[in-house]
């Protein structure tokens, strides 16, 4: 079975948990999302956005009315809970630090049939929230397929680290804002792509995102941002 394909039993999963995930959503947080109108129902599509937490492609999930699936570090697969729960949510494993050629086949296995790939430009959560400097993976994928790509910035989800309780406890305290931008393409290249060329294609797929945070969370992008803003 492909990462594309599931048993009626696997989709019955994923609804519910889907359904409790955004209980938990609306119990636990506030929530301020624009831009929702900007991504298309349906066709291939690449969800870029920025990583503060654990929880950040659930969010992001939820407030999008289409599958979306996404790539996760291979050792969330090892437990079984938390490989339920990523698996509901569209995920399938890579490997992180080396160019694992059956994950990016899966993505554009996923792009080719129409469907939605989320990813995080950045590769690992950002452990002061503010952005750094990308991998060249979305990139890649998104030139290899011709895809466009939606950039999203998210804030407020950096406090997840501070448990469930911290949650509760402190609601009022905890507004998540989910901004989507407006999809755009990388300009096409001809033949193969250089390495600096698509170091330079990452970074415009980041200044996009930037351009969606406000500026204390701009991090490596902010001065690209003041000077170079990308026009939607």
């Amino acid at each position: 079975m492909t990462p594309i394909e599931q048993t009626r039993a696997q989709k019955v999963a994923r609804r519910l948990i889907h359904l409790f995930c955004r209980a938990l959503i609306f119990l636990l947080t506030r929530r301020e999302v624009r831009g929702r109108d900007n991504v298309p129902e349906n066709g291939p599509l690449i969800v870029a956005a920025n990583h503060l937490g654990m929880a950040d492609q659930y969010f992001i999930a939820v407030n999008v009315n289409r599958r979306m699936m996404y790539m996760a570090k291979e050792e969330l697969f090892r437990h079984r809970p938390i490989s339920l729960l990523v698996q509901a949510f569209g995920a399938f494993p890579v490997r992180r630090g080396i160019m694992d050629r059956k994950a990016l086949e899966k993505a554009n296995e996923i792009l080719g049939n129409g469907l939605a790939l989320f990813m995080f430009p950045e590769g690992t959560r950002s452990k002061n929230a503010r952005l750094q400097p990308a991998f060249p993976g979305t990139a890649l994928i998104a030139l290899e397929n011709n895809a466009p790509i939606i950039p999203v910035g998210i804030t407020g989800l950096e406090n997840v680290t501070k448990g469930p309780l911290w949650w509760i406890f402190h609601r009022h305290q905890l507004t998540v804002r989910i901004n989507f931008g407006r999809p755009f393409y990388l300009p096409a290249q001809e033949g193969k792509v250089s390495k600096e060329r698509l170091r330079q294609m990452a970074d415009l797929v980041m200044e996009h995102i930037a351009a969606l945070l406000p500026p204390e969370y701009q991090g490596h992008y902010a001065r690209r941002v003041e000077t170079d803003a990308p026009k939607d």
